[in-house]
């Protein structure tokens, strides 16, 4: 039976027991920080990132983001490409619309990540001031914007839904799926409804596409 001063500990053996535990666990806190470096893992807290590599108006662009970044952000905060607006942020408005892969896609409602290895064309990549794109051009003729806030996604869209008839794809207004859509007055409607202009220059819009349209290619 072990008596009691077998069970007293010093105040010295006590301080160096203490040292003792407090170096040791920094040696290991150290050791496992040093591995999370090694292998990229974010610190607790910290966002994960990934690498992305895409097609900008037919420039490669390399980023590495926070996988929660949107398309938008990515074109307009790391790439500056600030042509693509942020309207609603909600996929209703159509003002960040862009083409991807020659869809049309609200560039809000989708992460920059997904669109490794795509090509992307916003309103830059379509025509400059000097060499403008015939959508542009009929926008102007045809006064199709007021505030222009929303113009940039109209554009995009607008040649966008002119290859989507040309491929022969289908709207919801299409009656009979069997023959190729025509650019009717309610095709057309249809198929811009995402894209809200508030200041309500949609006879004009209409018109700027409508004449696109009958240009031969």
């Amino acid at each position: 039976m072990p008596t009691p001063n077998e069970f007293e500990i010093s105040r010295r053996n006590l301080l160096v027991g203490t040292v003792t535990s407090v170096a040791i666990g920094a040696s290991h806190g150290a050791n496992a920080q040093n591995a999370a470096s090694r292998s990229h893992a974010p610190a607790q807290g910290m966002p994960a990132t990934a690498k992305v590599s895409f097609s900008v108006n037919g420039e490669v662009r390399a980023l590495e983001l926070d996988t929660r970044t949107t398309l938008l952000d990515a074109l307009r905060e790391h790439l500056h490409l600030t042509g693509t607006k942020k309207g609603c942020d909600h996929g209703q408005c159509g003002a960040c619309t862009v083409i991807v892969g020659g869809q049309r896609v609200n560039s809000c409602l989708t992460l920059a990540v997904m669109h490794e290895g795509d090509s992307v064309t916003t309103i830059e990549g379509l025509g400059t001031p000097e060499h403008m794109h015939p959508m542009q051009t009929a926008f102007v003729t045809h006064d199709g914007f007021q505030c222009g806030y929303c113009t940039p996604g109209q554009i995009c869209s607008a040649v966008a839904v002119l290859d989507e008839i040309k491929a022969g794809i289908p709207s919801h207004v299409t009656g009979d799926l069997t023959i190729a859509p025509q650019l009717t007055n309610a095709e057309l409607r249809e198929r811009m409804s995402g894209n809200i202009c508030r200041c309500g220059a949609y006879s004009n819009i209409a018109e700027a596409i409508t004449e696109v349209a009958g240009r031969p290619a």
